[in-house]
């Protein structure tokens, strides 16, 4: 078997949200700051160069992920179902993995956007090989805005740590002053 990945299999796209802002409000409830607003849609034209417009959104309920995604959105020019999944709030590793293995087959490219430490930890979880440098990066550091591409090798409800191929890891950043 070749340790390249197989184009037609299923591509996850793991977003961590954009950088948020810490009002007087429960964390579920916490919006983004001003540089959040600037690097969500910044987040969203690296995803739509790279070729990774999503098929399938999913969406933790934390205000903060919303809007993420509400400013990722209009930049990809595509219109992808989106599922908002109360499990993504604070979800572990294996958390995500089971709201992973929910999604219906069929769906190529998944977008999952989510929150520290469960998305690094998801992501570290079932690359079991990738570019290097992309793996250095996420074992480092997984800031606010980072965006993880990763390779499947099979059906979504058979995905498990290892299994998959870390391809890209990139943190695209807004300009100040737009």
């Amino acid at each position: 078997m070749s340790a390249m990945p197989n184009p037609a299999h299923a591509r996850l796209i793991v977003l961590r949200h954009a950088k948020s802002a810490w009002p007087d409000v429960p964390d579920h409830d916490r919006p983004l700051a001003a540089r959040g607003r600037r690097d969500a849609p910044a987040a969203g034209r690296w995803l739509r160069a790279a070729g990774c417009v999503p098929d399938l959104v999913i969406c933790s309920t934390a205000r903060r992920t919303r809007e993420t995604w509400a400013l990722v959105a209009p930049e990809l020019d595509a219109w992808p179902m989106v599922f908002y999944d109360p499990r993504v709030y604070e979800a572990s590793a294996a958390g995500l993995l089971g709201v992973l293995h929910d999604v219906p087959e069929g769906q190529r490219t998944v977008l999952l956007i989510g929150h520290q430490p469960g998305v690094q930890d998801a992501v570290l979880s079932l690359a079991g090989h990738g570019d290097d440098e992309a793996m250095a990066q996420a074992r480092g550091k997984f800031p606010t805005s980072a965006i993880a591409v990763l390779a499947l090798p099979g059906r979504w409800a058979e995905l498990a740590p290892g299994t998959a191929t870390l391809t890209d890891f990139a943190v695209p950043r807004g300009l100040a002053g737009r």
